[in-house]
Formats: structure tokens, C-alpha cells, sequence
């Protein structure tokens, strides 16, 4: 699950919301569908299954595409595409687990999760003579760790967690997660973190010196620990839902998705997003056909032709996500490809690090800990 800039071409910023929020009024569109927006949310009813030959089911994160790009690939293709949006990797996760495999033929798991589902044999193995412009990607995607040789997935975008803050009404200016240990009692209530298992105790992991992705039960417990020192004065866990908060003051700091600040950031001069100098997570969001996919050679479709340089650079000018295609980005203007938020310098992503799928005992332990901070 995020970066925002100053750039949006060809569409109107829709206020409040961000690249991982879930839509409360159920998630999906027919392409060729009238958008009041193509920021907007696609909505409609929920896909019970995905069987038909001539259309394509994808689930995905928000705001990954828009009426603009389904009417193309419907156009070019003459299927249309059906959108269903997640709001975390476990939902997703759960989804598919209780049958959503055979709903959809493309998802968007992040990289973890790859692992984690190529792990329970949930994704296809991609037969690399049907797939169009992988020489297109960045180099730091070509044999990702979470996936070697992309043999399940492709890349498709990328970005990092760091604070979003109202400049307004914060003391100081955040240069690091442990602003928000040192500055509690005056950021009191006034603090989100992300709902997100693994990121918001990696901040704890991270704010002591720790991998995200360590093993170790009593650096995990450490952390846990840690995060407890913060939760009184955290007014909520949200992935989504602090925008117009924050936007007026009412919040002074949320943990935020690049993507997610960086969109919130071009509605009011007051927000800054900053990268903790200490390293953050470096997540990426990928493609992957899923084991019991009912329409994998459209499929196939669908990402090569989101690895079409030309069709991923006008994706990301509406969109406003990172992408891992390189002809995509030396296609961008300047603005957006010297844009620091959404393309961190190296010496920031040197600091930084991918969340990575852990053991179980670890995972489980994650888990238990996280119950107790979050119903606590």
C-alpha cells in the first residue's frame, strides 16, 4: 500500500481517497461504464465469479486504474473488465482463500504476499513466451527477492510509508519515526498509524534498530512493547479514513502510503510527507494470476498491456503511483520523474527495506501482539 505530488493531468483531484482505501459501498465497474471521475473509486456490485470468456475480473488495490484504461483494453481486446478493490493484503488474502481464485484471473498482491501465496500454491507459474515487455522494468524488479526471476509475478508499482504531517499544528518538523515517541504528549490524539500488521509494528522494529523482517521472538516483542509506549496518544489505526483530518488540523501527523500523501499533499500547501532518515519499508505491488484463474490468457493481456511504456506513462500522469517500468518513467516529464516523494533519491531507498514473508512462528507472534494493540 505512497506518494503524492503536485501533478495530475487531464483529471480533477477527488478529495479523500488514497490508493489503499477500501470503497464501503462494494467495488466494481464494467468497463465502458460512465465515471463521474476517473480519480473516482469504480463501483458497482461485487463479481460472484469470473467464468465468462469475454470478461476480465481484477482485484486490485484503489486508484491502480481507471475508466480511461479499461475503455482502452476493452477497445483494444473486446473484453471488458470488471474491477473489485481490497484494502489490505489479509483481506485479499481471505478472499481468495474462501474461493475468490476462481472470481478473478489477475491480482495485486504486494510483495510478501507473493511469496506468502506462491508458498500455499495459490499463483500460476507465468510462461515467460506469453508475456510482452518484461524488459521494460527497472532493473531493481528484474529478480525481485520475493519472487525470483518474477516467475509469478510482475511489478507493477512501488513506494514507501512514511508521515504525512499539517505543518499547521505540529511541533517541529518530522525527520524520523522517533518524532513521534519524542513528541507524544503534544501529538496526543492526534497521531494515525496504518492498519497494517507489518508495517506499523515494523515502525517499532525500525525505531530500534531492527529489520522489519526479523525472526528474533524477543525483538518482535521489543517492538510490541514499544508501540504500547505510543498507543495511548495514537487516536486510530487507519489505512484510510484520516484525509479530510488531517486536512484541517484536527490531525497533526499520520503514517501514510507515499501515494496516498503525495495526492493528499497537492490539495493544501500545509501537508508535508516526509521519508524517515532512519529507512522505511520499500513496498512493491505486483500482477499475478492466480492457480484457478478462469480467464488466464486474458490475463496475459491485461499485463502486457500494462507493460506498454506508453500506456503505463499516461496510467501513472492520471494516477500519480510509481512505477517499476523503466521506458514508462524516461517517457514521464520532468516534474514527476525529479519528484522526491514518488522517486526517493538512492541514498533514502539505501536505508530502506522490502517487507518480506517471516516463518510462522514469527508471523503468528506478529499476530498475536498486534490483536492486543489494536483491541486494546
Amino acid at each position: 500500500m505512497l506518494q503524492k505530488h503536485p501533478l495530475m493531468s487531464g483529471a480533477p483531484r477527488l478529495g479523500g481517497l488514497t490508493r489503499r482505501r477500501f470503497l464501503q459501498s462494494s467495488a466494481a465497474a464494467v468497463a465502458g461504464v460512465s465515471l463521474a471521475n476517473c480519480r473516482q473509486n469504480i463501483t458497482g456490485p461485487q463479481s460472484a465469479g469470473g467464468g465468462d470468456a469475454s470478461t476480465l475480473h481484477i482485484y486490485t488495490w484503489a486508484n491502480y486504474t481507471d475508466n480511461d484504461l479499461t475503455a482502452t483494453f476493452t477497445e483494444r481486446t473486446g473484453l471488458k473488465v470488471v474491477i473489485d478493490i481490497f484494502d489490505s493484503n489479509e483481506i485479499m488474502l481471505t478472499k481468495m482463500q474462501a474461493g475468490g481464485g476462481n472470481a478473478y484471473s489477475i491480482i495485486y498482491p504486494s510483495d510478501y504476499m507473493v511469496s506468502e501465496m506462491v508458498a500455499g500454491g495459490m499463483l500460476t507459474a507465468l510462461d515467460p513466451a506469453k508475456l510482452q515487455g518484461l524488459e521494460n522494468l527497472k532493473a531493481k524488479w528484474t529478480n525481485p527477492a520475493y519472487d525470483p526471476n518474477n516467475a509469478h509475478s510482475v511489478p507493477f508499482c512501488w513506494g514507501t510509508t512514511g508521515l504525512l504531517y499539517n505543518r499547521d499544528v505540529t511541533p517541529g518538523n518530522p525527520k524520523d519515526w522517533s518524532f513521534l515517541w519524542d513528541n507524544k504528549d503534544a501529538l496526543s490524539n492526534r497521531i494515525t498509524m496504518l492498519d497494517d500488521m507489518r508495517e506499523t509494528l515494523g515502525v517499532a522494529l525500525k525505531t530500534l534498530g531492527y529489520s522489519y523482517n526479523t525472526n528474533d521472538p524477543a525483538q518482535i516483542e521489543a517492538a510490541y512493547a514499544k508501540l504500547r509506549e505510543l498507543q495511548p496518544h495514537i487516536a486510530a489505526f487507519k489505512t484510510n479514513g484520516f484525509e479530510n483530518e488531517i486536512l484541517t488540523g484536527d490531525l497533526s501527523v499520520s503514517m501514510a502510503y507515499s501515494s496516498d500523501a503525495i495526492a493528499l499533499m497537492e490539495e493544501s500547501d500545509r501537508l508535508a510527507y516526509v521519508i524517515p532518515t532512519s529507512g522505511t519499508s520499500l513496498w512493491t505491488d505486483t500482477m499475478a494470476i492466480p492457480s484457478t484463474a478462469p480467464n488466464p490468457e486474458a490475463a496475459y493481456q491485461w499485463i502486457n498491456f500494462l507493460l506498454e511504456p506508453e500506456i503505463a506513462k499516461t496510467a501513472v500522469e492520471r494516477l500519480l503511483f510509481a512505477t517499476a517500468n523503466q521506458a514508462a518513467f524516461d517517457l514521464l516529464p520532468n516534474d514527476l520523474r525529479n519528484n522526491a516523494s514518488l522517486y526517493p533519491p538512492e541514498d533514502v531507498l539505501a536505508q530502506s527495506e522490502g517487507i518480506q514473508s517471516i516463518d510462522t512462528a514469527s508471523n503468528d507472534l506478529f499476530d498475536r501482539f498486534w490483536t492486543e494493540i489494536t483491541s486494546a
